[in-house]
């Protein structure tokens, strides 16, 4: 039984984490990685992070089918130096790539103070701040680089050549919330864009422009044309500095060569650049979360600009959000329900099923 508001469905998250776990097996992915793609893809929609949800199984099914992306590939890891690690992610899922190569930069972290692992032939590994969170998790910072298909043009330029490729940190703290910046150097991700094209949305006009160059609101005309960086000549610089650290440094794909993840005519090849670091290097881990601890204090607390209510902390709204949803639960639109229900259906399985969530539940 489905439950509908406003033409919006909910989902616990058990029961997406579950979804799209079965759907993902019965396409060929091992249950355990299936797990772990799943729980990332379900953290993203937790987070309000809509665009690397659940909804991008419909286009990772289709690689799968096209014969595009390996379901059964497992990454392998290769040691550089103490310090430096290599994952070759054998076209499989960008999640377990970047979770491996996570792990590898976080136990040479804690075993001399920093670890940096490059990540090649890989795809597309969903929200920036999951692996983000795997680092904070063991207690580190995090620097958390890929590289993406072509979406901008570099400034200056009119055609599609940098990716919206996101830049994404973490530290941890004490009492207060961690810190965690998850952006894309565009104006907007282009996973907005698909967003707005499958609820039939307009988007503002400073997102993109048309394929003739015309800003435009309609999401069909802006993923002809290109998206616009953010900050004009910053923006371009940042997107060409995610592909020297995930692109060229690993081996991948760059310069404009990583295939879109919904074009499911060949491998995407993306590369991703991950750091962790041993924040009690320099002090006490007690004293480093004191000052993180302040550092939060100070920038919610600061004096407030005319109109605005409350100042957040980067990754703040996010986590209020995941807070949110584990009450309400995640919500889709109908089209966002139709594309996954064609999924299961195409390996015979039943739909994802939307049940009435009892008040206050914790899901």
């Amino acid at each position: 039984m489905a439950t509908a508001q406003q033409g919006i469905e909910h989902v616990t998250a058990a029961q997406a984490t579950s979804f799209v776990e079965n759907v993902l097996v019965a396409n060929h992915v091992p249950r355990e990685h299936a797990g772990t793609i799943a729980k990332c893809l379900v953290e993203a929609d937790l987070r309000g992070v809509d665009t690397h949800g659940i909804n991008r199984i419909p286009s990772y099914m289709a690689r799968i089918r096209e014969g595009v992306l390996d379901a059964r590939a497992s990454p392998t890891l290769r040691q550089i130096t103490p310090a430096v690690a290599q994952v070759d992610g054998g076209n499989g899922f960008g999640f377990l790539a970047a979770q491996t190569g996570m792990a590898a930069a976080i136990r040479m972290a804690q075993e001399i103070g920093i670890g940096m692992v490059s990540v090649k032939h890989s795809n597309h590994f969903g929200m920036s701040a999951w692996v983000v969170q795997q680092a904070l998790d063991a207690g580190m910072m995090s620097l958390v680089f890929t590289n993406s298909s072509p979406a901008l043009p570099v400034w200056g330029g009119k055609s599609k050549l940098m990716g919206v490729s996101p830049i994404a940190c973490g530290a941890p703290a004490g009492r207060g919330r961690p810190f965690i910046v998850d952006m894309a150097p565009s104006v907007a991700a282009r996973g907005k864009i698909y967003k707005a094209l499958r609820r039939g949305e307009k988007i503002p006009k400073d997102w993109a422009l048309d394929k003739d160059g015309q800003q435009t609101d309609d999401p069909a005309r802006a993923l002809e044309g290109v998206m616009l960086p953010m900050g004009g000549p910053k923006g371009s610089a940042l997107a060409i500095m995610m592909d020297v650290f995930s692109g060229v440094l690993s081996g991948s794909a760059f310069a404009g060569h990583v295939t879109n993840p919904y074009d499911p005519s060949k491998p995407a090849d993306v590369g991703h650049f991950l750091v962790a670091i041993k924040p009690d290097l320099f002090m006490s881990m007690e004293e480093f979360e004191q000052r993180m601890d302040y550092l939060y204090e100070r920038v919610v607390g600061s004096d407030r600009m005319a109109g605005v209510d409350r100042v957040y902390y980067p990754g703040e709204i996010e986590q209020l959000t995941k807070e949110k949803r584990l009450q309400s639960g995640i919500p889709l639109v109908q089209a966002e329900v139709d594309a996954l229900n064609t999924e299961a259906r195409r390996v015979g399985m039943e739909g994802i099923i939307t049940t009435p969530l009892p008040e206050k539940a914790h899901l």
